[in-house]
């Protein structure tokens, strides 16, 4: 029988409230072959938002699964991914890239294959073989705001179905959504997007199996059996009356230990965490409820309007009410 400890519970509960606030959905984009030499450029995250006609508090995250031969995703400014088949990439950062294999091709724009555009690299069954088959996509995420998971993700999430994990099923939920795909009967689009949204959820879980437990982060403070319990506490109850002693003691440690630790693990302090966090769910308050800025600040632990006022645009940019509005534009 598979036990789960306290400590371990703690961490896995974070991650999916962290999962949670973001309410990912998501769609298939395109499901395309390409004869090398062949590229497809996909603008930044805003450009892609306007090109799939998304309200401004969306960020859409492209995803690409290599399905059969093998491409390189490529930013400005930064090393390129190679993909083989079977490996998926998904695009966390804001920047353009361009997916391609072959030396020298002509980019076509992601723009005019979802507009109905003939796709000009496609394989012609003479002397133009097919060398790669890429199913694309989006994850919608909202809510993205100080969201902790998504901070410690990196711009690319690079994952390979043929490794099969403790914590994740990547392998078994492509395969599904493939064989969705394939039996396009009733209700197929509406299970194609639950499994989009699986999909996303498992790649994430993969990346966090495989983060290396040294590395100074999120990751690293939610696998540790002591920060984990104490961030755990501070998202059940973002507006309680935190300090750095409290949260020692929902730990069983003396303060200056417990400090030190949740920094050395996280590279910030317990209460920089407190008050990004206390935001993170303000700002789903504020875009998603009526509730009045004064009990949004009361629920997330502020006594003034004022202090609330100045720790919001102090990490957030804007005074809560001027961004509540410019969401609601």
């Amino acid at each position: 029988m598979l036990t789960t400890t306290t400590e371990e519970a703690s961490g896995l509960g974070v991650v999916d409230d962290a999962l949670r606030s973001l309410r990912i959905t998501g769609s298939l984009l395109l499901r395309e072959s390409y004869a090398a030499p062949w590229a497809v450029a996909i603008p930044d995250s805003k450009g892609l938002r306007q090109l799939l006609g998304l309200p401004a508090g969306v960020r859409a995250v492209a995803f690409h699964l290599v399905e059969f031969g093998h491409c390189e995703i490529a930013y400005d400014r930064a090393d390129s991914v190679l993909l083989k088949a079977g490996d998926m990439a998904v695009c966390f950062g804001d920047a353009a890239h361009r997916i391609s294999a072959g030396k020298r091709p002509q980019t076509q724009a992601i723009a005019g294959l979802l507009s109905g555009g003939t796709n000009t690299q496609r394989p012609d069954g003479t002397d133009h073989a097919p060398t790669t088959s890429l199913l694309c996509g989006v994850f919608l995420l909202r809510h993205t705001e100080l969201n902790p998971l998504l901070a410690a993700l990196p711009s690319v999430v690079h994952s390979t179905l043929a490794r099969t994990g403790a914590l994740h099923n990547l392998s078994g939920v492509a395969r599904l959504l493939s064989d969705e795909m394939e039996r396009a009967s009733h209700g197929s689009g509406y299970v194609i997007e639950r499994l989009v949204e699986v999909l996303c959820a498992e790649a994430i879980r993969a990346h966090i199996e495989a983060a290396p437990s040294g590395a100074v982060g999120w990751f690293r403070g939610i696998k540790d059996p002591v920060v984990g319990r104490a961030i755990a506490a501070i998202h059940a109850g973002p507006g309680e009356d935190w300090s750095v002693q409290r949260l020692a003691r929902e730990v069983s440690m003396s303060p200056s230990r417990f400090a030190a630790r949740f920094s050395e693990s996280l590279g910030a302090s317990p209460m920089a965490y407190v008050a990004s966090w206390r935001m993170n769910v303000a700002c789903r308050k504020l875009a998603t409820s009526g509730l009045a800025i004064d009990q949004i600040a009361a629920d997330v632990g502020y006594e003034s309007h004022a202090a609330f006022n100045r720790a919001f645009k102090k990490l957030v940019g804007l005074p809560p009410a001027a961004w509540r509005a410019r969401q609601r534009q």
